[in-house]
């Protein structure tokens, strides 16, 4: 048997599992579709994000905001192992808001899931002379914020590059450039790619993204994910403008701004638009006047994967055991749940988190 684990994706999420994995003395193979792939780690807008995560199911609340805690240590330990550093950034972020109405009505919101986690949801309203107090950039169209002090932002095309250079150092194989293509299980898993690799494993993780949709079934699973596309533009490099990130835009360490993101059904096209870029840098000047000053340098679109509620999607096969689905739209965020804690679930250890709330026969779909 060539590993102990296969993890098929290489994407963050993927390396995310496999880093954990090999921490705890697994062999661990990773298989990643490379350039080709659909991959939403290389486009991803790069915040971790407690806010606003879990209004409906205050378990993902509490999920999220155990891996955003976790986020400090996870980078430490990663760029030890990797060799390399891996920038983040905590000291809160933003839900803004342009009318009153809009801003009462966010705060009710989260005032409601406060009281469903006993408390512990910590988030200031801002008005906007408390808000221009922190961010003298913020225009006079701005009713005001949400300040919620667990986010923040990190750099994911490094994480990235940390983390596939950690799983290598640690042991781990990552096998580029390959598509699986057909699943059989005699005892291990039999993994054939198109190009003839073939690969056994006792384990595997689905943790490909949209890939999941196609190779789901195989593993008995129906993995309902669908693409949604999010556009973004970055500008020229500037002096600090801005002190924490909001879904509007965050200043990265080299200085340049990262506008973003829209939130578009349009299967699996991942071009960019004018009309997508100008409503974001229409919201974007109209949070922050002097953005309208600035070049802009370049755009890009991305798949974000989501299910149909919004929620990760973590579930062990029933028809082939050892097979786990791992899934979700916010794996920067999640980064440090996926390497530090969900090893132990897919060893079933007593410290394994209680993730049923996360399983995919939630929405009752049948298996294709």
């Amino acid at each position: 048997m060539d590993s102990e684990y296969a993890i098929i994706g290489g994407g963050v999420v993927g390396l995310s599992v496999a880093w954990g994995l090999l921490l705890r003395g697994r062999r661990v193979t990773v298989i990643d579709g490379g350039d080709a792939a659909l991959s939403a780690s290389r486009g991803n807008f790069g915040l971790i994000w407690v806010q606003g995560k879990g209004l409906t199911e205050p378990r993902y609340a509490r999920w999220t905001q155990r891996s955003a805690a976790a986020w400090g240590g996870f980078a430490a330990d990663l760029a030890l192992a990797a060799g390399r550093s891996v920038w983040v950034e905590q000291k809160g972020g933003y839900d803004i808001q342009f009318t009153e109405a809009g801003l009462e009505t966010t705060a009710a919101r989260y005032e409601t899931l406060r009281a469903a986690l006993g408390g512990d949801y910590p988030f200031e309203i801002l008005d906007t002379a408390a808000l221009r107090r922190e961010e003298p950039a913020i225009g006079p169209r701005v009713a005001g914020a949400i300040l919620h002090r667990q986010d923040g932002h990190a750099d994911p095309l490094g994480l990235l590059a940390a983390l596939s250079e950690a799983v290598r150092r640690a042991g781990g194989r990552v096998l580029t450039g390959r598509q699986v293509t057909g699943v059989t299980r005699n005892g291990a898993f039999r993994l054939t790619c198109a190009d003839g690799t073939v690969l056994e494993a006792g384990k595997v993780v689905l943790a490909a993204g949209l890939g999941a949709a196609r190779l789901g079934p195989a593993f008995g699973f129906r993995a309902p994910v669908r693409p949604q596309r999010g556009q973004v533009l970055i500008t020229e490099k500037l002096p600090r403008l801005l002190n924490r990130p909001s879904v509007f835009a965050r200043q990265v360490p080299e200085g340049g701004i990262q506008i973003g993101a829209t939130n578009e059904e349009v299967g699996f096209d991942d071009g960019v638009t004018r009309s997508g870029l100008a409503r974001l840098a229409a919201d974007a000047v109209a949070a922050f006047p002097p953005l309208a000053r600035v070049q802009l340098l370049r755009s890009w679109g991305a798949l974000r994967v989501m299910s149909p509620d919004g929620l990760p999607i973590y579930q062990e096969s029933a028809a082939m055991p050892g097979a786990y689905l791992v899934t979700c739209h916010s794996g920067i965020t999640l980064a440090a749940a996926h390497a530090r804690f969900l090893p132990d679930w897919l060893e079933g250890t007593d410290a394994a988190p209680n993730l049923e709330v996360f399983r995919e026969d939630r929405f009752n779909l049948p298996v294709a």
